[in-house]
């Protein structure tokens, strides 16, 4: 039985704390927090549970195997390396840190101690994304053209990031992980709106060597929310709607191809356009982060790779960087270096 602690306990620690909780071969046994008033809230629903407001005890306790880190940005690594030099494996919130560097410092120590680092990337153990990512690995889809998401709410303002860092992640880990290779390049624009915050409103491209395009809008400031993405290839699209509840993935056979009677004439080009059935593919309906839990159970028992390891984080942080200082420079292109991890060949499979 893997024994758990959970430093965190605001927003998104008590999801952690419960799916830990409710996973096989894992009992929670500590809970970190600075608040008072979150203790008081873990204690009502882990009466067993050690409540404390250092997190560092937490991090040295003996008796722990795992710590999932649900604490602003700023401090993940801090957190992390502490856990991983206490020979603790780690599960911590996205972004895995705030900078690459640190990143692969943790990567390394991770290695060094034969410890897991899971990125809490949630939408890569969603059905849907699952479901998305088989489309693209199958070839249903074809030749890929391009990915457009818009992901917007009113309100949720973050201090510690911007809402590139916040939503735009998203989309850039699901590219990752389905597509299994980086862009290369990032162009990004973006605005703040409130003063004294960071973003709130930004667009991001992602440029890749096959030509594809991802093209993503996220935005704090809306008075509707939206969770939608399409995928466009030559032979079918999909649209990906989160905030479906039961049709979260639509497949339409649709496209565009192009004919010409005569070679070399492009005057004599036609578009043909193809419009046809759309089907919903019948998706499991179990919670993502509870599969990821469980994974992350599952990878430290078996001594497996997680889908969302820390070489995944580096590689979806490089991008987010990327964008941060292709924001601070107008939308000016910023070329990617090929991350060691890519270079590496480091893909897992999905739970």
């Amino acid at each position: 039985m893997l024994k758990a602690g959970v430093v965190g306990y605001g927003y998104w620690g008590p999801n952690l704390a419960r799916c830990l909780s409710e996973t096989d071969d894992v009992q929670l046994i500590a809970i970190a927090d600075q608040s008072a008033a979150a203790l008081e809230r873990a204690a009502r629903r882990y009466p067993g549970a050690h409540l404390t407001k250092n997190w560092i005890e937490l991090v040295r306790n003996g008796a722990i195997d795992a710590v999932a880190i649900a604490t602003p940005v700023q401090s993940h690594f801090e957190i992390a390396e502490a856990a991983l030099l206490a020979d603790k494996h780690v599960l911590v919130e996205k972004p895995i840190t705030r900078t690459a560097e640190q990143a692969e410092r943790l990567i390394d120590l991770a290695a060094a101690k034969s410890r897991i680092i899971l990125v809490d990337h949630t939408l890569c153990y969603t059905p849907a994304v699952k479901a998305l990512c088989d489309l693209v690995n199958s070839g249903t889809l074809g030749d890929l053209y391009y990915y457009i998401s818009t992901r917007m709410n009113l309100g949720a303002f973050r201090s510690d990031v911007d809402v590139i860092w916040d939503l735009a992640v998203h989309d850039i880990a699901i590219l990752e992980y389905c597509l299994k290779t980086q862009p290369i390049a990032v162009s990004a624009s973006g605005v703040c709106h409130i003063k004294g915050t960071p973003a709130n409103l930004a667009h991001v491209s992602l440029f890749y060597e096959n030509g594809l395009l991802g093209d993503v809008s996220v935005n704090w400031l809306s008075p509707v929310k939206i969770r939608q993405s399409i995928l466009s290839g030559n032979r079918r699209m999909v649209v990906f709607d989160d905030l479906e509840t039961s049709e979260k993935i639509k497949i339409y056979d649709s496209g565009v191809s192009l004919e010409a009677s005569d070679a070399e004439s492009r005057r004599s080009m036609l578009v043909s356009y193809r419009i046809g059935d759309m089907t919903a593919p019948r998706l499991a309906t179990t919670e993502a982060l509870l599969v990821e839990t469980r994974h992350f159970a599952d990878c430290i028992l078996k001594g497996a790779k997680p889908i969302t390891d820390g070489e995944t984080g580096l590689r979806v942080l490089e991008i987010l960087e990327a964008a941060s200082r292709s924001m601070e420079q107008r939308g000016a292109p910023v070329e990617l270096r090929q991350s060691r991890g890519l270079v590496d060949g480091g893909y897992g499979s999905v739970p």
